[in-house]
Parts: structure tokens; sequence; C-alpha cells
């Protein structure tokens, strides 16, 4: 995990999804945790920069992050918006976008 120079963060409302890439944009991980495991997870990783959307309480945190080391910075939702390419949940399991379709009845 020492290659890891950027961490995205994308908040919900009762958990956090982390992205990390390294210096070539190349994604290194992609995991979801809860706000009390994302504490525990930077306080025990190296410094690095992290970017989240700027929203309600994304302040604090990037104050708690900052106190760990890292650089945070804070994007406008404006300019997070352009980023988002479909309404689909990246995070849903692979095993359903590869089942199979259903035949359709003839009847």
């Amino acid at each position: 995990m020492q290659d890891v120079t950027l961490v995205g963060i994308d908040r919900g409302k009762h958990s956090f999804h982390l992205h990390g890439q390294d210096r070539r944009g190349k994604a290194l991980f992609s995991r979801k945790v809860s706000g009390k495991q994302l504490y525990e997870f930077f306080a025990r990783f190296h410094a690095c920069t992290v970017i989240m959307e700027s929203c309600a309480g994304a302040h604090y945190l990037a104050r708690k992050l900052a106190d760990f080391g890292h650089q945070v910075k804070l994007i406008s939702p404006q300019f997070v918006k352009p980023f988002v390419k479909s309404n689909k949940n990246e995070w849903m399991p692979r095993r359903f976008a590869k089942r199979p379709r259903a035949h359709r009845c003839a009847s």
C-alpha cells in the first residue's frame, strides 16, 4: 500500500467508499468502510492526498484526516457532478452483472 498517493472518499449516510490510486492513476484498491473503520484506516495509512466532495461534515472530517498527516482537498459539488457517468451503483456485486438474462415468454 506504499504506492498509493491519492485516496478518494465518497461519503454516504452510513458508510464511506474509498478508492486508492498510484501516481499513474492506476486503481489499487476500492473498499467500503464505516465511520469508525475510516478513522482506523487513515490512522494506520501513510501520508497521502485525500480528495472528497465538500458537503456537510466534510470540513470536520478533513481536519481529522489532516491531524493524521494527510493532505486533504475538498471539491465543490458542482465540480464533482461531471465525474458521475451514470446512476448505476458501482459497488453492486459483479455476479449480478454476469447473470444471463431471462428468456422471454413466447405466449
